[in-house]
């Protein structure tokens, strides 16, 4: 088993995404990895999941996973304790900021459609398609002022005509840090965060509070919101199946998802650890 790179010292956490990388495609986390992540475990590697998903998405995993510990969820927005169900930390988009992007947007790519996900449900405006079940929230369709009203953990974005990757780019040059712009799907939809928020932020945060810097967090991930966590990273390792970005990105490559990726991950940083003793 190849190790990682040899200047690195004790790994002491580990930093996943979920869908695409820890989950196959169904949503289940395979026997393979739940016995990965309980290796980890034993050895005094914590797992943290860092995902696009809002806290309401997380049950099931906190369920096949057994994990109580801290998740990022939203892309870096809001840190959550799957033992408590309690989101602990927030960082929000203010409606003044979500206005002004909105105008942004609609200046340069035309009827773009907004949706917003907030801590009381999740809002749309007629003309959004949303190719996913929302989940077990409020929703409701509103005109596109009211949709921007209220401070968002998440603003999303469709456009009908691009592709995520062209969508992504211009948005990301039109917009530049005046918000932290991203994608984890293919089909012209971005996903937008406050200012400086990213799954790199909010693994910062967990990793801290436990006492670990950077350079002894490994990270895994598939898609291009996943690219401020590996880049934050001491390790980053991108799975078979990632986006073409998240590969040309990490330090190393690992089997796909439905292939046990992520316990390769795992066994990787606990051999590496083994070798320092």
């Amino acid at each position: 088993m190849s190790r990682l790179q040899p200047d690195l010292g004790r790994i002491r956490l580990i930093g996943s995404d979920l869908d695409g990388t820890l989950l196959s495609h169904d949503e289940v986390i395979s026997e393979g990895n739940l016995a990965a992540l309980r290796r980890a475990q034993d050895a005094g590697v914590p797992v943290v999941f860092a995902t696009g998903r809002p806290p309401r998405w997380m049950a099931e995993v906190a369920r096949q996973t057994r994990h109580t510990g801290l998740a990022v969820c939203a892309n870096g927005a809001l840190l959550y304790d799957l033992g408590t169900e309690q989101v602990v930390g927030a960082n929000l988009i203010s409606v003044q900021t979500l206005r002004e992007v909105a105008d942004a947007l609609l200046a340069e790519f035309g009827e773009v459609r907004f949706a917003l996900e907030h801590h009381a449900g999740f809002d749309h405006e007629d003309g959004y398609r949303h190719d996913y079940d929302i989940g077990p929230t409020a929703v409701a369709i509103r005109t596109r002022d009211d949709v921007l009203s209220t401070p968002g953990i998440k603003l999303l974005v469709r456009h009908h005509g691009l592709t995520s990757d062209e969508f992504l780019i211009r948005a990301q040059a039109l917009l530049g840090g005046a918000v932290t712009v991203t994608s984890s799907s293919s089909a012209g939809l971005l996903e937008i965060a406050a200012p400086g928020v990213s799954k790199a932020t909010g693994l910062a945060s967990v990793a801290e509070s436990m006492g670990i810097a950077a350079h002894e967090v490994a990270a895994v991930g598939d898609m291009p919101n996943d690219l401020p966590m590996l880049a934050w990273a001491g390790q980053s390792f991108a799975v078979a199946n990632a986006h073409a970005d998240v590969l040309a990105a990490a330090d190393a490559h690992v089997a796909s998802n439905v292939d046990d990726g992520f316990a390769q991950v795992v066994d990787r940083v606990l051999a590496h650890n083994s070798s320092l003793n």
